[in-house]
């Protein structure tokens, strides 16, 4: 595991003409195959918006945008499939987290370019308050695509109040605003609210999308989301009547 676990490996994340070529073969599918069982048991006791269905939705996104942009599938499958297992929200800290990726990567038949990149973009992709740079490889960017369509329109609405209602976060206090200029620890554990969220990240994210349609789509699911919160307050006001 590299020293600082923010960081992928020390080997560089090459392109996808470099990766080994399990695309399709009996052996990729088995990797494939371990990934989601394994995936599956790890995200089951997740009742926060991470769970199996989010991880499904990601992957299938994911595996559509690699298509459409000519990034490599399979490195783009099994790193959205994994890309939550390290996750600092759901274990103990990044460093337990990375641990157990790591190990599990360790009984997978990968050659060592296309273990590198798949840790590449799960070290990479995640918000982190946006305080990380944007990432630079193809597959990096799908998968984050992917991974952030997935936190907007209907179902990224729905997540974030799941998500809220797990960690005890308030729905919402018209004296407490957004927050802006955030570290990574006030992002991640100073208070806020359900709806500040959408000001805090969600409504950031359809001008952070990296390909073509993940823009695209963005930009339909924002839509939906501002119109939420507008009708969200008029409510809470009493203004709708």
């Amino acid at each position: 595991m590299p020293e600082n676990p923010l960081q992928p490996s020390s080997q560089s994340v090459k392109g996808p003409e470099h990766l080994g070529n399990v695309d399709g073969t009996a052996e990729g599918e088995a990797v494939l195959r371990a990934a989601r069982s394994f995936v599956q048991g790890d995200s089951s006791k997740h009742t926060d918006g991470h769970d199996w269905p989010h991880i499904e939705r990601v992957t299938a996104l994911a595996v559509e945008l690699a298509h459409r942009m000519g990034a490599d599938p399979f490195v783009c499958e099994l790193a959205a499939l994994l890309h939550d297992v390290p996750d600092e929200k759901l274990n103990e800290s990044l460093e337990a987290g990375m641990a157990k990726l790591n190990a599990w990567l360790d009984t997978q038949p990968l050659d060592s370019d296309t273990r590198a990149a798949v840790v590449g973009i799960i070290s990479t992709i995640s918000y982190a308050g946006g305080q990380r740079p944007a990432v630079s490889s193809l597959e990096a960017q799908v998968v984050q695509d992917a991974d952030r369509l997935d936190a907007l329109g209907a179902i990224g609405i729905a997540r974030t109040f799941a998500f809220s209602g797990a960690r005890g976060r308030e729905m919402y206090d018209p004296s407490l605003p957004p927050r802006e200029n955030m570290t990574r620890e006030e992002y991640r554990n100073g208070r806020s609210t359900t709806i500040n969220h959408f000001y805090e990240k969600l409504f950031k994210l359809k001008d952070l999308m990296n390909t073509s349609y993940g823009k695209e789509l963005a930009e339909q699911r924002h839509h939906y989301m501002v119109q939420f919160v507008d009708q969200f307050k008029r409510e809470w006001e009493g203004t709708d009547r």
